[in-house]
């Protein structure tokens, strides 16, 4: 199974779309699973529900901070970081549109507001939400990339 369908299974289960992401490159990661789950909780819904950046867009890039990090604060190391999300995040956005979850989501004909419940995860929940294919749809961009460049 790839890394984009893992991605994918684990929105499926309930985890969000930033965890979905990271769970999916857990070993590569070096986080115990509640350390990463935690560090990419904040980020679903495009950041606590917000609808801003995508989680898995912003999964994407904590997994590329997480495996790729330098370790220590320097110019060149932060401008690597830098170019590589702006490459990643250009790739996510030619195939979907936006980086905005809010964006993404507007086809969907979906009320955003803050606070409230979380919908059910039900078969309807998932006909009207692309996000199991954005999740997917990042994983593999970011496999793709990690691969290409032989941290994979």
């Amino acid at each position: 199974m790839s890394r984009a369908e893992r991605a994918k299974e684990y929105f499926e289960q309930g985890y969000n779309c930033a965890q979905a992401v990271a769970l999916a490159f857990e070993k590569e990661t070096g986080l115990e699973r509640t350390a990463l789950l935690n560090a990419s909780l904040p980020f679903g819904g495009g950041l606590g529900r917000l609808r801003l950046t995508c989680g898995a867009v912003s999964g994407m890039a904590l997994v590329y901070g997480l495996v790729c990090g330098a370790g220590e604060l320097s110019a060149e190391n932060k401008k690597q970081t830098y170019l590589a999300i702006q490459e990643l995040t250009a790739k996510f956005k030619a195939e979907n549109g936006s980086l905005l979850c809010g964006d993404l989501l507007t086809g969907a004909n979906l009320s955003f507001g803050v606070g409230g419940e979380a919908e059910r995860r039900t078969e309807e929940y998932y006909k009207k939400r692309p996000c199991a294919e954005l999740v997917y749809t990042a994983a593999k961009i970011l496999e793709e990339y990690l691969l290409e460049k032989g941290v994979l």
